[in-house]
């Protein structure tokens, strides 16, 4: 053992490691239950009939003074041999539990060592990992009920859970940034052609304005819903009750003047009582709203229903198009994932149902897509029973 740097020089820190504490505790138990079983054994000798002396009723029956002196004699050597005799059971048996103590104390220590071997390797193999290398995992052998392999299980399916996540970030931002640099190398590039023209008139330059002016309120949406992805993601925010039914209604409303005409509309609200962030479940109805009718073609159909299911308040959005592949459902919750082939007027950032799981998720809510009976999707959102603090932490 060295003395750390705090401590004055020729002092030792004793390291109370768990192989120290349980080469203690193994040393500890051993001398209690061998002082315990050597107390009882001594009692019990106590208590014998050898134990407590004889009387030589012959010799006592004799009157004779000389008889009568010897007998007091032999008592007394019998009743010394004896007192001899339990004090040397008792210190030997006492040096025989010191030593004893002592031999289970080196045999807890190596037992101890042999347990926590696989502990060991754990902390070894886990320091090793890094952002770099998560990929690896610490495989600890052993039979499928033993305690150590199951916390090693578990810290390799946590390290898995955070491989996917560092990966999933990371494609995050290679996305975002790729998406981002899009529309601003655009609006360069179309200011730049303006301006290369040797004398370009009004309704050119008129035309470069509109361009870069569209193109930037692309990247505002784009930034809006970065920004939303985020703010869902964090899991902090006012919760309120609210009714699906409402918010669905106004959705509708404040997107009706961008839904294609040869488009139907079925709608079946129903009082849907929930709770949560009045602002991202809104959202979360947009999205859905927004995705159905991006990807439903022309002469299709949307249909949007809200109610309850099992207790659980639910909105259901439902839209005739291409089919999609039921393989290919889950990445279309994952950021900028968009299968181009399903409309001409896919023109989003595969943003919309990212935002919606995210919500949903802050909200614990549970998302069901299917494939919809005529293509398209079937997206069932159901929220949890309306409970006050039910989701995340209150803001002030």
């Amino acid at each position: 053992m060295s003395a750390t740097a705090s401590e004055p020089a020729g002092r030792f820190r004793i390291r109370w490691s768990a192989r120290l504490r349980l080469t203690l505790l193994y040393g500890t138990l051993f001398f209690v239950s061998g002082a315990t079983l050597l107390a009882v054994t001594y009692l019990l000798v106590l208590q014998s009939p050898a134990s407590k002396g004889t009387k030589i009723t012959t010799m006592n029956a004799s009157r004779n003074p000389a008889v009568q002196e010897i007998s007091a004699q032999i008592s007394y050597v019998a009743d010394r041999q004896r007192e001899e005799a339990q004090r040397t059971l008792l210190t030997r048996s006492g040096i025989a539990l010191g030593v004893m103590t002592g031999v289970s104390g080196g045999l807890g220590w190596l037992v101890a060592g042999r347990v926590l071997r696989p502990v060991r390797v754990m902390t070894e193999r886990a320091r090793r990992i890094s952002a770099h290398n998560l990929h690896e995992r610490l495989a600890m052998p052993g039979p499928a009920d033993d305690e150590l392999k199951n916390l090693g299980d578990t810290f390799d399916g946590l390290l898995a859970r955070l491989d996917a996540a560092f990966d999933a970030q990371r494609r995050f931002v290679a996305n975002a940034s790729h998406e981002l640099r899009t529309p601003l190398t655009l609006q360069r590039t179309v200011i730049e052609v303006a301006l290369s023209k040797p004398d370009p008139d009004v309704k050119a330059l008129r035309a470069v304005c509109e361009r870069a002016l569209a193109v930037g309120e692309d990247q505002e949406r784009l930034i809006e819903a970065l920004l939303t992805l985020a703010s869902s993601q964090s899991g902090v925010f006012r919760t309120e009750p609210l009714d699906l039914a409402e918010i669905v209604t106004d959705v509708l409303d404040n997107l009706a003047p961008t839904r294609p005409e040869d488009v139907a509309l079925d709608v079946g609200l129903t009082a849907a009582a929930a709770e949560g962030n009045a602002g991202l479940v809104e959202r979360l109805v947009t999205n859905l709203v927004a995705n159905a009718q991006r990807y439903t073609p022309h002469g299709g159909w949307i249909r949007v229903t809200t109610g309850l299911q099992d207790g659980a308040p639910t909105v259901r959005v439902v839209n005739s198009g291409p089919v999609v592949p039921r393989e290919a459902i889950p990445s279309l919750y994952q950021p900028f994932q968009r299968l181009g082939h399903r409309s001409a007027r896919a023109d989003g950032h595969g943003l919309g149902l990212s935002i919606v799981a995210a919500i949903a998720s802050a909200h614990r809510a549970r998302i069901v897509t299917e494939q919809g009976p005529e293509g398209g999707l079937d997206i069932t959102v159901a929220f949890p029973r309306s409970r006050a603090g039910l989701y995340g932490a209150a803001v002030p």
